[in-house]
């Protein structure tokens, strides 16, 4: 079976504020500010195929084969709904994956957390027919399911952290942000996201790659 790079349910970031100087002074408070064009915001966590694949036929002790938890998890993937474009606010940046990752903490729609919420309870779903018992333990064991947190925390990773004595924190009126616990605000900044997709979508396997 091909080895495929990493499966999420995402949604496009299609701009951060109102012009391009509105993300770029977010480099006063993250190093290596990444490319606008690939900013998104992870709804679900797949992890690579194969590996989720195994996590399965590991978990049901082989009753369930990898290579056919990999198709059936493909057609799940490209059968989920679709969420509309929206648009969420920040007024933070947060400290995401350990502390390695800065990201804007974003506000979004309750729309979308419910959105959010189905999804979880569709890949719940997902392992029922996979044969995978207690899928909440499953869920938070898997490691390429990679959950390190109970709860979704809506957020758009954006570079990495400055050293504390760099990283913008000081006076408000002077246009910096305000340090509090790991987190800094910012001037609030509207985010527009876009339709949510596959990433990697198109190197799913097909239903007739089960036996590859």
């Amino acid at each position: 079976m091909l080895r495929l790079p990493r499966i999420t349910v995402e949604v496009p970031v299609l701009a951060v504020g109102a012009k391009p100087a509105d993300y770029e002074q977010l480099a006063a408070y993250a190093d290596g500010l990444r490319r606008p064009q690939g900013l998104h915001m992870t709804l679900l966590h797949i992890g690579i195929l194969e590996d989720f694949a195994a996590d399965v036929a590991d978990w049901t002790k082989g009753a369930t084969d990898p290579a056919a938890a990999a198709v059936k998890t493909a057609d799940w993937l490209r059968a989920l709904p679709v969420l509309e474009g929206f648009s969420g606010t920040a007024e933070r940046l947060v400290l995401l994956g350990g502390g390695r990752v800065s990201g804007l903490d974003v506000d979004v729609p309750q729309g979308v957390r419910d959105f959010q919420v189905s999804l979880v309870q569709a890949l719940h779903e997902l392992l029922d027919d996979l044969l995978v018992d207690n899928p909440d333990d499953f869920i938070l064991s898997s490691r390429a399911l990679g959950y390190r947190y109970p709860r979704w925390r809506p957020h758009v990773a954006v570079g990495k952290p400055k050293p504390q004595e760099h990283s913008g924190q000081g006076n408000p009126e002077n246009g910096r942000s305000r340090e509090r616990r790991g987190s800094w605000e910012i001037r609030p900044l509207t985010v527009e996201f876009g339709p949510s997709q596959i990433r990697n979508g198109q190197l799913l396997p097909g239903p007739g790659d089960s036996t590859s």
